[in-house]
C-alpha cells in the first residue's frame, strides 16, 4: 500500500500542476508579462549597468566620489524624503477628510488630489516658481522673514510634495474605506481615548497602506525632473538634483559620467525600496 501511495503521488502532483485554472491562459500571460517586463525594464537597466561597468573600477571611484555627483545626490536623496514625510502625514489627513466626512465641495476636493497626475510637470513647476520666486505672490510675503523658498532646497521639497501628495491619499483612502466606524466607536464606548483609538485601532489596519504611499511618492520624488528644474535654479553644490547633472553630462558628452551616475541612483533607489518592502513585510506580519 506504501508503494501503491509513493508511485501515485508525484502523478497526483504532477497532474494537479496541469490542471486546468480557473481563469485560463495562464502560460501565455506568463510569458507576455515576462518579455514586456525584460523589453521595458530588464534590458535598458542591463545597458546600463554595463555601460557603467566598462568605465572601469578606478574612474567610476572617481565620478561616484567627485564632490558635485554627492552634493547632486544628497539632495535629490534627502529632498525627496522629507516630501515624503510630509505627503504621509498630510496625505493620511486629507484621506481621512475625504472618507470621513461629508460636506460642500467633497467631489471637487477628491478630483482636485488627482491634479499633479494630470498637469505636466513642467507645468507645475513653472506655476510653483511663480508663487514662490521672491516677487511672487507668496515669495513676496515670506521674504520679510527671511524665508527664501525658490532657488533653495526648501523650493525642492515643496516641489516635490505637490507631485507625491497624489500616491500618499490614493494609496491610504480605500483601506480607510474599508475600517468601519463602528470598531472605533466600540473602543471609545470601552474608554479608549482618541489617541489610543489612534494608535492602537486605526494605525494598524493603515500601517501598510501608509508605508506603500511613502515609498511611492518617494520613489516619483527621487527621479523627478520637470517640476523641480524650475524652482531648484539648478546651482551646483546648493540646488542641483541628480537627474539634472546627468543631462548636463550628455550635453557635454561626457556618456560614461551620466551613466555612472544613473547607475548610482539605480543601487541607491533600489536599496532604499528594499528597506521600505522590508518594513512594509515587518509590518504586515506585526499588524496583520
Amino acid at each position: 500500500m506504501t508503494a501503491t501511495f509513493a508511485t501515485t503521488a508525484p502523478a497526483q502532483a504532477g497532474w494537479r500542476f496541469r490542471q486546468p485554472s480557473v481563469i485560463p491562459g495562464f502560460g501565455l500571460t506568463l510569458g507576455l508579462s515576462l518579455a514586456y517586463l525584460t523589453l521595458i525594464i530588464l534590458i535598458p537597466l542591463s545597458g546600463l549597468v554595463w555601460r557603467s561597468a566598462a568605465l572601469g573600477w578606478t574612474d567610476f571611484w572617481a565620478i561616484a566620489t567627485d564632490r558635485r555627483t554627492i552634493n547632486a545626490l544628497e539632495i535629490s536623496f534627502g529632498t525627496a524624503f522629507v516630501a515624503a514625510i510630509v505627503n504621509v502625514v498630510f496625505g493620511t489627513l486629507v484621506a481621512w477628510v475625504l472618507v470621513r466626512y461629508r460636506f460642500p465641495g467633497r467631489r471637487i476636493v477628491d478630483a482636485m488630489v488627482d491634479l499633479p497626475f494630470a498637469l505636466p510637470t513642467a507645468v507645475a513647476g513653472i506655476a510653483l516658481t511663480t508663487l514662490y520666486a521672491p516677487n511672487g505672490w507668496i515669495g513676496k510675503l515670506l521674504m520679510p522673514l527671511g524665508i527664501k523658498v525658490a532657488y533653495t532646497p526648501l523650493g525642492i521639497v515643496i516641489a516635490l510634495v505637490f507631485i507625491g501628495l497624489p500616491f500618499v491619499v490614493r494609496t491610504v483612502q480605500p483601506i480607510m474605506e474599508e475600517i468601519d466606524k463602528e470598531v472605533e466607536e466600540a473602543a471609545a464606548t470601552l474608554g479608549a481615548s482618541r489617541f489610543q483609538i489612534i494608535t492602537r485601532v486605526l494605525f494598524p489596519g493603515l500601517a501598510p497602506a501608509i508605508i506603500t504611499g511613502f515609498s511611492l511618492a518617494f520613489a516619483r520624488g527621487v527621479g523627478e525632473y520637470g517640476s523641480v528644474i524650475f524652482i531648484a535654479g539648478n546651482l551646483p553644490y546648493k540646488s542641483e538634483i541628480a537627474p539634472l547633472l546627468i543631462v548636463i553630462r550628455l550635453e557635454e558628452y561626457n556618456y560614461p559620467a551620466a551613466t555612472a551616475i544613473a547607475a548610482i541612483m539605480l543601487a541607491l533607489s533600489f536599496v532604499m525600496l528594499l528597506v521600505v518592502n522590508l518594513v512594509q513585510t515587518w509590518s504586515r506580519k506585526r499588524y496583520g
